[in-house]
């Protein structure tokens, strides 16, 4: 899934002519804290509801206020995986998307990026999840999936983060299509492979969106 696909043409931008006052009545139609502001196809950043409450000026049109999120930004081909990444980094609930010729397009929220993830095979697939804790210079997913197949298993998909409290050692989170995670556990632990954590499934639940919120929430992505 790439930035293009994920596109909520729900949601009009803002131009800085445009008062305080019609950003927050489109907010709450929205039901979002934040719009996109550009000018003459350019995106210039977020305007939040936080900064237009803290001025207190309904009146002032939004070139008189300070946007955030103005390097918020990705093109058309970028994953989704990263467009998550940089909402994150700046802390902001839209990203916005921008042409070859960087012009406007549109832009992302973070909501539907998320109902998108959920949607992916490897989370719609039943299976379970084991989160490894391994020196970097030993990280090899090749010799990693080698094992996992032998137990006529695969790997739907992998996540790989650098542990904050070590900077040596990686966090690899694995999405297997099994739910007996038991006999993979085993072979890894064989191996000399550390599991940290593991999560195994009796079914796909039902409220995905929560599920995904979690999983996100725990890798920090």
């Amino acid at each position: 899934m790439i930035a293009q696909e994920l596109i909520n043409h729900m949601i009009p931008p803002l131009k800085l002519s445009d008062d305080a006052h019609k950003a927050m009545v489109w907010m709450e139609e929205m039901r979002a804290k934040q719009l996109p502001v550009i000018d003459n196809g350019k995106f210039l950043g977020l305007i939040s509801e936080e900064v237009i409450l803290d001025e207190n000026d309904v009146d002032s049109v939004l070139s008189k206020f300070d946007l955030i999120g103005s390097e918020c930004m990705v093109d058309e081909g970028t994953h989704f995986y990263d467009v998550i990444k940089m909402a994150t980094d700046h802390h902001v609930e839209m990203v916005g998307v921008i042409d070859d010729l960087g012009k406007y397009v549109g832009v992302i929220t973070i909501q539907d990026t998320i109902s998108s993830f959920a949607q992916s095979a490897a989370i719609q697939m039943p299976g379970g999840i084991i989160v490894l804790s391994l020196d970097q210079i030993d990280y090899s997913l090749s010799e990693i999936s080698r094992l996992i197949e032998a137990e006529n298993a695969k790997i739907l998909s992998c996540v790989v983060k650098e542990d904050t409290n070590d900077p040596s050692k990686i966090r690899l989170t694995l999405k297997i299509n099994q739910i007996d995670l038991s006999h993979i556990v085993a072979t890894l632990e064989r191996f000399e492979y550390r599991i940290i954590a593991r999560f195994q499934e009796s079914k796909i639940l039902e409220d995905d969106k929560e599920k995904v919120d979690m999983l996100l929430k725990y890798l920090d992505i």
